[in-house]
């Protein structure tokens, strides 16, 4: 299960119309209570869709209800009368499950600059609402469900969860497989704990897990306008959870999520890990790692099995002196387990790594401190091209 394996929650998942496809497009994630406890973490994009704007006002308070999702529309760029919908979509929650549409959250993924039909959504909306009330939406299939509803060109469901040997769980359900590029969250993520947590210890948690789970993932170089991770606590377990245990269990699910949608992202052959080690801090060996990932010679290098690690260091190079401490004729980089390179001078032949396997490590020693950081990426591949060609169409 994933939404649904924590107690105190019930979801649905629905067709309503959005999608060209006739697949599942709305879901409906409802907090039973007894806490509405709840923390949100958004993208940094400036260019925000009207579902985050909307969802930024619920979430000052901290209390959240249900949160609601579909596919087929970002509703981003569609002016005030997609921020109507946005309105009229949590007002329809808020009826049909009888709370307060102020403690509705709102999410949308899709094509920007094109109005949602609001009659599907309302009408989506009631046909969720109806499944919620029934005895399977606390179920596995239900929480499966939502996790479908939200996909767009993912091509299977993210699904993790969580049980603690204390008593408490922690379940997740994501989407995402392009734009995937950090900003606090990188994509739609709704995960749900029944620990005895207040919102303000669920938002230090988030904050901290997104930031070396999602954060880290750097599929495409491409911020989304719609990026929303939540973490919602029923507290039905009755369990107040060890802060720090609850932290790391939450870090453990992210970084499960975070691998499955790097897995999953649009076009991919690999899935690469770019760890730089021996950085004068964290920060500055996120940086050197997140210039690697973002370097398309890199990327293409990797698509045609190529282990040019010259691409490596010139893209280390790009960072500036104020940004990353290092010697640029003192860094040591090995592939898949080959050390290739060696105080920036060639080391063992690059024929002997082996970039048939779909997982692929690239190690990057600074010599500069003792810091480490791993930024996850992919290849840059024809099918990715092809794929974002034809998007909107």
């Amino acid at each position: 299960m994933s939404v649904t394996a924590a107690a105190g929650f019930a979801a649905a998942g629905v067709t309503a119309g959005l999608k060209k496809s006739g697949g599942l497009d709305l879901a409906v994630v409802q907090n039973l209570g007894p806490l509405t406890s709840a923390a949100s973490v958004f993208t940094m994009n400036r260019c925000q869709a009207n579902p985050v704007i909307w969802s930024k006002q619920v979430m000052k308070d901290g209390v959240v209800s249900a949160i609601v999702l579909n596919s087929g529309g970002a509703n981003c760029y569609t002016g005030s009368i997609g921020f109507q919908t946005t309105h009229a979509t949590a007002e329809a929650v808020g009826t049909q499950l009888n709370v307060s549409a102020g403690d509705v959250l709102v999410c949308s993924t899709g094509l920007i600059g094109e109005q949602l039909n609001l009659g599907l959504v309302t009408a989506g909306v009631f046909d969720a609402s109806k499944a919620l009330k029934t005895a399977d939406a606390t179920g596995a299939e239900a929480g499966l469900a939502a996790a479908q509803a939200i996909m767009t060109t993912d091509t299977r469901p993210k699904q993790s969860e969580h049980h603690s040997p204390a008593g408490w769980t922690v379940g997740g359900m994501a989407k995402g497989a392009g734009m995937l590029a950090p900003g606090l969250a990188t994509m739609l993520v709704v995960i749900t704990t029944d620990a005895v947590l207040s919102s303000a210890q669920l938002d230090t948690a988030l904050r901290h897990a997104t930031a070396v789970t999602f954060d880290r993932l750097d599929s495409d170089g491409c911020m989304s306008t719609n990026d929303t991770v939540t973490l919602l606590g029923s507290g039905a377990s009755g369990i107040e959870a060890d802060e720090a245990q609850f932290t790391a269990a939450l870090v453990a699910l992210c970084a499960d999520l975070t691998l499955q949608l790097q897995g999953d992202a649009e076009g991919s052959g690999h899935d690469v890990a770019i760890e730089v080690r021996n950085a004068l801090s964290e920060a500055e060996a996120v940086t050197v790692a997140r210039a690697v990932s973002r370097s398309n010679l890199f990327k293409t290098a990797i698509f045609g099995n190529d282990p040019n690690w010259g691409r490596v260091l010139a893209a280390v190079g790009t960072i500036s002196e104020a940004d990353a401490a290092f010697d640029p004729y003192g860094i040591d980089v090995a592939i898949n387990g080959v050390q290739v390179c060696t105080a920036g001078e060639p080391d063992q032949p690059r024929e002997l790594v082996d970039l048939t396997p779909r997982a692929v490590t690239v190690q990057i020693d600074l010599h500069a401190g003792e810091a480490t950081a791993t930024v996850w990426t992919n290849d840059l591949t024809h099918d990715y091209v092809e794929e974002n060609s034809a998007y909107a169409s």
